[in-house]
C-alpha cells in the first residue's frame, strides 16, 4: 500500500570514521509531491490507487502539459559546515542595521559578494552551522521528555550550558599552549562549565523553506531535514539516517493549504583512492610498530626465570562465599602454611589475610555469604643436595570462619585446611569445617549471649601441624562439631627451569623437580605418600609379629 512508499524509520543512527569530517558530502534531494488534503479523503474512483500513482495524477488533474518548476524541485550537495543562506538571511544581513556581531557582517559580506556574483544556486535548502544563533537556541530549548507541554526545571537549565558542547581553544604564547594545572580560585562560571565531564561536539542543521511559491523567507515554514553531530572522538551522529535504499522521507505542512513534500539525504563523500588507502595503511603500521617497541622497552626482552632447581609458584586466589554456619555477620581468617624443609617466600608477600564481614543471603535452604575477596601469595621450593628420594610436601591453606553479634564480640564458627593444588591452572575448592564442641547447656549460653566458645591455640591442629615432628599424633577426647563450608577460586601458575629442559632436551626425570611435571595423573600426592607410609608401617608390624627363626639378618622370609 501507500505506507510501504515512504520510510517511516526517522530515528538517528551512528558511525564512526577516522577520515577527517571535512571530507564528508551529503546530496539532499527535495520534491513537493502533492497536497495532502487530496490523500487523506481521495475520490472514490482513485481509493484503491497506489500513492505514488496519485502522486503522478495529480499534477495532470489541476494543470494539463504541467511541469514542476524550481520551487518545487531542488538538489544541492552540502559538505561539512557548509553555510548556504535562506531567503530569510538574505533579506536580514541586506540591512546593515541587523547585523549586531562579526558574523552578522561577515554574513553580510558574503551575501553581497553572492548577489554581485549571480545570487545564490539555492532556494529552499539552506543550513545552520554550528555557529549560528539557531543551534545555540535549538540546543537550549530541546526538551528532555515527550511532553507536550513541559516546563523546564532548574536542573535543566543549569545543564543547559553543558549541552552546549564547543572545542575549547585556548591562546597560544611563544608555541606553547597556555595551560594552568590547578586552579586555586575558580570562579562561579568555571565551576559551572567545568562541574561534568564533557566530549567537544559540533552540530549542523539541514534545513528546507516549505513555503509556498512567492512567499519564502518566512520563519514559520521552515523545516528541519536532518541534524548532523560529530564530536571529537570521530562519531559521527545523523538524525535521520542516511535514505540508501530505504526510500524517501515526508514532510506535511500545516496551514490552510497543507502540501506533502519528500526528500532524501545521501552520503556521497569521495572514497579514497587505492594509493591513499595503501600510504594511510602504511602509516598506520609504522605507528603501531613504534608503539609495540616502546611497549617492549617498558617490559623488557628478559624473561624472568627462577635459579636452576627452584621451583616457583604463583596462586592468585578467592574467597568467594561461605554457607551452612548458624549466625549472621560472617568474616574468614585464612593463612597459607609453608612446609619447614625446602620452601620459602618473599617478605613482600602476605601469607595471612582476613575478609570483610558479609550478611548473609537466603539461596534455596542455606545461607550464603558472598565474599568475593582476593588475595595472592608467592612461593619458591628449592631442591636441597642429597634430599632427590626426600617427600615433597606442598603448602597448605587454613581457614577459620568467624561471626560478629550486634556488641562486636566474635565466635568461632568452624576450622579447615586444603592442600593446595598440585596441578597449574584454575581449581575450585570447597573447604569443610567444624569447631571444638564443650557439651552441656551453659556452654552454648555463654556462646550465644556472650560470645564465649572453645578455640584452637594453633589453628594447623586442624590438620598435622607443621612443627610436629613425633609419630603419634592424638586426639583422644576433643568433640567437635561439623559446620558449613568455605568456598575457594585458585589461579595456580608453576615456573622452573626443570619443565623447559625436560621438554626441550626429552631427557629422563631424574629429580624431584623433573617429577613436578607427572602430578598431573594424580588426584592428590599427599594421599599417595600417606597411603606408601601406612603400607610401610603394616609390614614392619608383620615382620616384627613373625618368630626369628623365620626373618634372615636382611630382613627377608626364609623358606
Amino acid at each position: 500500500m501507500a505506507a510501504a512508499a515512504w520510510s517511516s524509520d526517522t530515528g538517528e543512527a551512528v558511525y564512526r570514521s577516522r577520515d577527517p569530517v571535512r571530507n564528508l558530502r551529503l546530496r539532499v534531494h527535495l520534491q513537493r509531491v502533492t497536497a495532502s488534503a487530496f490523500l487523506r479523503d481521495p475520490p472514490a474512483a482513485q481509493a484503491g490507487k497506489d500513492l505514488l500513482g496519485l502522486a503522478a495524477l495529480w499534477p495532470q488533474a489541476t494543470a494539463s502539459g504541467h511541469r514542476p518548476d524550481e520551487d518545487e524541485k531542488e538538489e544541492v550537495e552540502i559538505g561539512w559546515q557548509e553555510k548556504l543562506f535562506s531567503q530569510f538571511e538574505v533579506d536580514l544581513y541586506q540591512n546593515e542595521g541587523a547585523c549586531q556581531s562579526p558574523l552578522d557582517h561577515q554574513y553580510r559580506q558574503e551575501i553581497l559578494k553572492l548577489e554581485g556574483s549571480g545570487g545564490r544556486k539555492n532556494r529552499r535548502i539552506f543550513t545552520y552551522t554550528d555557529s549560528d544563533r539557531y543551534t545555540s537556541l535549538e540546543e537550549h530549548c530541546q526538551k528532555m521528555t515527550t511532553a507536550e507541554h513541559e516546563v523546564p526545571s532548574f536542573l535543566v537549565e543549569r545543564m543547559a550550558n553543558v549541552r552546549r558542547r564547543r572545542q575549547d581553544r585556548r591562546g597560544m604564547e611563544g608555541g606553547l599552549l597556555k595551560s594552568r594545572i590547578i586552579t586555586w580560585e575558580p570562579s562561579e562560571d568555571f565551576v559551572r562549565s567545568s562541574h561534568v565531564l564533557n566530549t567537544p561536539m559540533q552540530t549542523m542543521y539541514i534545513m528546507a523553506d516549505l513555503g509556498p511559491s512567492g512567499k519564502l523567507g518566512y520563519r514559520k515554514y521552515e523545516h528541519v531535514l536532518c541534524t548532523l553531530k560529530v564530536d571529537s572522538n570521530g562519531v559521527i551522529t545523523v538524525k535521520p539516517d542516511f535514505s540508501g535504499l530505504k526510500g524517501p522521507y515526508r514532510i506535511e505542512t500545516e496551514g490552510e493549504k497543507q502540501e506533502l513534500w519528500k526528500y532524501t539525504v545521501d552520503n556521497v563523500s569521495a572514497l579514497a583512492q587505492q594509493e591513499e588507502e595503501e600510504r594511510e595503511q602504511r602509516v598506520f603500521k609504522d605507528l603501531y610498530g613504534r608503539h609495540k617497541e616502546y611497549l617492549n622497552s617498558l617490559v623488557g626482552t628478559d624473561f624472568e626465570m627462577p635459579i636452576p632447581g627452584a621451583l616457583r609458584l604463583f596462586v592468585n586466589g578467592e574467597v568467594v562465599s561461605a554457607q551452612g554456619y548458624e549466625y549472621d555477620n560472617l568474616y574468614v581468617h585464612f593463612f597459607v602454611e609453608l612446609p619447614a624443609s625446602n620452601w620459602s617466600s618473599p617478605d613482600v608477600h602476605q601469607l595471612s589475610g582476613m575478609t570483610q564481614t558479609c550478611v548473609t543471603k537466603s539461596v534455596g535452604m542455606d545461607k550464603v555469604a558472598h565474599f568475593s575477596c582476593p588475595f595472592s601469595w608467592e612461593a619458591f621450593f628449592l631442591q636441597q643436595d642429597g634430599a632427590e628420594d626426600a617427600a615433597l610436601e606442598w603448602p597448605v591453606l587454613y581457614c577459620e570462619v568467624l561471626s560478629l553479634d550486634s556488641w562486636q564480640r566474635y565466635r568461632v564458627e568452624g576450622y579447615g585446611a586444603v592442600v593446595l593444588p598440585t596441578t597449574p591452572g584454575s581449581h575450585t575448592l570447597t573447604v569443610p569445617t567444624w569447631r571444638p564442641l564443650e557439651p552441656g547447656t551453659v556452654a552454648e549460653l555463654r556462646r550465644f549471649f556472650i560470645g564465649g566458645s572453645l578455640e584452637l591455640e594453633d589453628i594447623s591442629y586442624v590438620r598435622i601441624p607443621g612443627t610436629f615432628k613425633g609419630q603419634r599424633l592424638s586426639r583422644f577426647g576433643l568433640r567437635t562439631e561439623t559446620t558449613g563450608t568455605v568456598t575457594f577460586r585458585l589461579h595456580c601458575l608453576q615456573q622452573s627451569r626443570a619443565f623447559l629442559e625436560s621438554r626441550s632436551l626429552r631427557r629422563r626425570m631424574q629429580s624431584v623437580l623433573d617429577r613436578l611435571e607427572g602430578f598431573n595423573q594424580q588426584s592428590s600426592v599427599h594421599a599417595v605418600l600417606e597411603a606408601f607410609q601406612r603400607a610401610r608401617r603394616r609390614m614392619q608390624e608383620a615382620r616384627e609379629s613373625l618368630p626369628a627363626d623365620l626373618v634372615s639378618p636382611s630382613g627377608t622370609l626364609v623358606s
